[in-house]
This record gives C-alpha cells, structure tokens and sequence, in this order.
C-alpha cells in the first residue's frame, strides 16, 4: 500500500474508532491527588459538604482565521464580567481551514498555540486574584478544546482524559465531531464537550444533526480508573457542559425568516429554532437544559462586518444563509446553576461568540 492511502486508511479507522487517551496538551502534569474513593451511598452523599466552583464556558467557530496580533480576547470574548471564575473552558470550531489537507493530515499545533497565548494572556489581563495554568487541551482538525483553573484550583483536579469522536465525511473523519475532556474536581466528575455538528440549512438538515449528537454521546468513551469509580460515558459524569458549534438553524422559510431579522423581530424568529423544537419533540438531548436565549444570532456574518450575510444592507448572494443561532452551550445533571448567557461582538469571523458562567456545587472528598 502507498505511504500517503496508508496514512489515509490509518486515520480513517482511528476516528471511527474514537476512544480515550491520555495523548493531551497541559501546563503541567496535573497533581493527581489520590482521594478516598466515593461509594456514592445515599448516606454519604447526604453528609458530604460541597464547594461552589465558578465555571466560564465559551465556544466560538473562528472560520479557520487565526487571531491578530492586537486582538483583545478579554474585550471580545470573556469580559467585562463581574466577578471572576475559577475555570474557563474555551471551545473552538474551525480553528484551521477545513480543507482535505487539514482534515486528512496529522494536526499540527502552531494555531492553537496561538490561541492559547492569546488565552494565557486574557487571563493575566482580567484577573488579579491568582495566576491560571491549563490543565487539559485537545485538538481534532478544527476542534479544539482547552480548559484552564487557577492555581489554587489546579492541586485540586486529576485523573484528565480526552476522547475524540469524527462524525465528518464517511461518518468518521474530524472534519464534524467532537473532542471531549474530563476530570475529577475534589470528588466531583466532570464532563466538558466542544462539538461541530453537521450543517446545512435544507429542510431534514437537523436530523444529521441529531443523529451526529447520538453519535458522539454513544462513541465517546474514557478510561476507568483503578482507585475510583470513574464513569466511561458522558451522561455518567455528576456535571456535563456541551458546547459548540451545533448548526441548528430556523425552521421557516428563507424570505420570512428574512423579514424577520430586517424588522429585528428576534423573539419570533427564536420560535422557529431547530434546538428547541427538536429538544422540545424529545428528538435530541432529551434531559439537558438551556439557559434564555436573550442575544442576538451568531451566525452568519460577512467577515470583519456587523451585517448578517445577504442581507438588504450587505451584499447579495445567490447562496441563501439565513441568520442562526448556531453557537450554544447546554448542560447536563443537577449541580450547575447558570449565571449569564450571552455573546460577545468580536468581527473576527463569521461567527459571533457565545460564552456561559455556571455555579457548580463540587463534593468534598470524604476524610
């Protein structure tokens, strides 16, 4: 077999496989502080004390465009907030072109070093209580994930793992899919999913969406742990946050949907929202929560404009791209209360995005 139809056939049967690895990008090696293990007997969990953790959530589809040399990401992305978090978790979709060379070759990482210098940076900027270290990052093509704690936090989580699922091209290239990361904080598991679900805004669109969701919720899969009883699926993790690029758009007709967005009529528009239909039918995320959507849609734009694409006021095109809320974040199980959810207004790409705070309740680890 040829060396360039092997690397090809190799890569193909990785993704379709999916699976965990400890093949990530961290500051440091995290301390993996052996804490007794939780028999998550009713009476324990009755007695066992938590801590509030402040969580910071941000996905962003960046359209294969690397970030500028001056570009502000406290301004842009995380801030002005009010109080600081303890972990950001940042999401990344189309972080490099997605063209065959990209999706087919091995992923290099001089782009998200890049952002993540620009990451590192943000965090210095807006926050004096505390320097912030990364303790996972995973990239797959155009996904990529990376989660930060500040000091005082980092001693505190262990046992990271990743696991990448390709839904793209044959049903299994990284083109589409996810990169998943966990870890344990003091005896709490938690599950973060960066996603890029199919697109297309046809009519049946949703259900490749749909069925890339029940894809990545059944393929991803981490390793146990010889000292505790860690889960392997995602809707085992006590805390689960799913964010990205989910593709969902409005099931209305093309010229309404149209009107709707040149009268600046977003609450009727939002009625027409895919997630929320196929949410509401039971057809996708059944038990997960959603946060109010009271921010403007994220998709599409033209580049370095604040115009939605083929509108009266841009530039017409023969393709029909109607605006969207494509960018979410949503979460799973029962110990996170959501604080804000909105988006930031960088005009980077053709993307806006969207960022979450969370309280979350963590579990002492019993003495």
């Amino acid at each position: 077999m040829r060396p360039k139809l092997a690397m090809v056939m190799n890569k193909l049967i990785r993704k379709r496989m999916g699976g965990s690895s400890s093949n990530f990008v961290a500051d440091f090696p995290v301390t993996t502080r052996e804490f007794p293990p939780d028999d998550h007997s009713t009476d324990h969990q009755t007695t066992r004390s938590c801590l509030a953790c402040r969580i910071f959530v941000g996905t962003w589809n960046v359209g294969g465009i690397s970030p500028p040399a001056r570009m502000d990401l406290w301004e842009d992305w995380l801030g002005p907030l009010n109080d600081p978090s303890d972990v950001y978790v940042f999401g990344f979709q189309e972080l490099v072109p997605l063209n065959a060379g990209n999706v087919l070759g091995s992923e290099s990482g001089r782009v998200s070093r890049i952002w993540m210098n620009k990451i590192r940076e943000a965090l210095e900027q807006g926050r004096s209580d505390g320097s912030f270290h990364c303790v996972v990052s995973k990239q797959m093509v155009g996904i990529f994930i990376t989660v930060w704690a500040r000091e005082d936090v980092c001693e505190f989580i262990s046992h990271p793992n990743v696991s990448c699922v390709g839904c793209g091209l044959m049903g299994c290239l990284g083109n589409k899919g996810s990169a998943s990361v966990r870890f344990l904080l003091r005896d709490t598991s938690i599950c973060l999913v960066c996603s890029h679900l199919a697109s297309g805004g046809k009519e049946g669109d949703e259900r490749r969406r749909n069925s890339d969701a029940a894809e990545i919720l059944a393929r991803t899969s981490f390793p146990r742990c010889p000292s505790h009883n860690l889960p392997t699926k995602i809707l085992e993790h006590d805390l689960v946050i799913w964010l990205g690029d989910l593709n969902y758009r409005i099931n209305l007709p093309y010229t309404t949907t149209r009107t709707l967005v040149e009268k600046a009529n977003w609450n009727i528009l939002l009625q027409g929202d895919q997630l929320k239909t196929e949410f509401a039918d039971g057809r996708v995320f059944q038990g997960w929560q959603e946060g109010t959507i009271d921010f403007l849609p994220t998709y599409k734009y033209y580049p370095n404009s604040r115009v939605y694409y083929g509108s009266a006021l841009g530039k017409k095109s023969k393709r029909c791209r109607a605006p969207a809320w494509c960018d979410r974040i949503i979460w799973f199980g029962e110990g996170l209360k959501q604080r804000s959810y909105d988006r930031g207004e960088s005009t980077l790409s053709d993307h806006r995005p969207v960022r979450a705070t969370f309280t979350a309740e963590i579990r002492q680890p019993l003495e």
